[in-house]
């Protein structure tokens, strides 16, 4: 797969030139520095799946009143946010494959403003994604510990004023990212974000596990059979587990990667790592696929109205 501008640059850092050139050329002659040799067939296919399934749950999410609460909100936010990761996936790749054909001719500094266009969109998904992630973990952690005041706290204004500052802050943040993709201090600043909304939701959930713990333990300790909510309590930590499990997989190895081109990118094993970018992109496709499975799939409700828009009973 192609990446435009900045993109192509993460892959192939810009200073790694700079360095020992001739480390760099030790490093990408092993076997293992090749990379993978990953068909365009696979974007495609992935990105296609993530679009009609997060499709389906906007959709079944604004047909629903029922589901029109800050929670769900939520949640249709995080399922545009990765929709903008199909999307800017699959119209970066159609760009390319026309542009290599010979379908589409344009002059030099329309491409480049194609490329621009097209790598915001990607950053700003990347962006909201992650704070919509972050943005559910609290929501979920205040229906837990405040669940008496949760309808005081989460206030429909406050959700949509939430919703807006994360989508601001993620259009204003791709824009800087865009222009000064060069500069470290920039990764510097999108690798401390990935490390802020991972250490909020480990936190968060570890908290929520632990409480899940404290019920199951009670319920034996008083030789009780478990109730309806405390089988929710263990299935919501298993829950837990799995979200942050996938988190981790999903985006751990892209922002491992942004490390790497910031602290050694002429070192040879970091050369070699950076051959595995096209993978990165890869696990960020598949979070985009995974996550209305874990986010969305799970409610009865959703899935109720998920089968009537299928099934297009309005």
């Amino acid at each position: 797969m192609s990446t435009l501008a900045p993109l192509r640059l993460l892959r192939e850092p810009w200073n790694a030139s700079e360095g020992n050139q001739s480390n760099t050329t030790v490093g990408a002659s092993s076997g293992w520095c090749q990379g993978l040799d990953i068909p365009n067939e696979l974007f495609l296919a992935l990105g296609l799946v993530s679009l009609v399934e997060n499709l389906l749950v906007v959709a079944a999410i604004l047909k629903n009143r029922n589901l029109h609460s800050p929670t769900y909100y939520f949640i249709c936010c995080l399922a545009v946010s990765d929709m903008l990761v199909s999307i800017s996936n699959l119209a970066e790749m159609l760009f390319m494959l026309l542009l290599e054909h010979g379908v589409l001719v344009m002059r030099p500094s329309i491409v480049r403003h194609m490329d621009n266009v097209i790598d915001m969109l990607i950053c700003s998904s990347v962006v909201s994604s992650l704070s919509f992630l972050g943005v559910i973990a609290v929501d979920r952690y205040i229906t837990i510990f405040y669940a008496l005041r949760y309808h005081s706290i989460m206030t429909l204004q406050r959700a949509v004023v939430t919703m807006a500052s994360v989508w601001l802050a993620s259009t204003v943040s791709s824009t800087i990212l865009i222009t000064y993709y060069h500069s470290n201090t920039i990764l510097l600043c999108l690798i401390s974000f990935f490390f802020f909304m991972l250490i909020l939701m480990l936190v968060l959930y570890i908290h929520m596990f632990a409480l899940a713990r404290h019920h199951l333990h009670s319920i034996s300790s008083q030789q009780k059979p478990p109730t309806a909510h405390h089988g929710g309590s263990l299935k919501g930590a298993v829950t837990l587990t799995i979200l942050l499990g996938v988190f981790f997989i999903c985006w751990g190895p892209f922002f491992f990667h942004l490390i790497l081109i910031v602290t050694c990118p002429t070192n040879p094993f970091c050369t070699c790592f950076f051959s595995y970018f096209n993978l990165f992109l890869i696990l960020i496709i598949c979070n985009s696929v995974i996550d209305p499975l874990i986010y969305a799939f799970r409610s009865q409700e959703l899935r109720r109205t998920l089968r009537e828009v299928v099934t297009c009973s309005w």
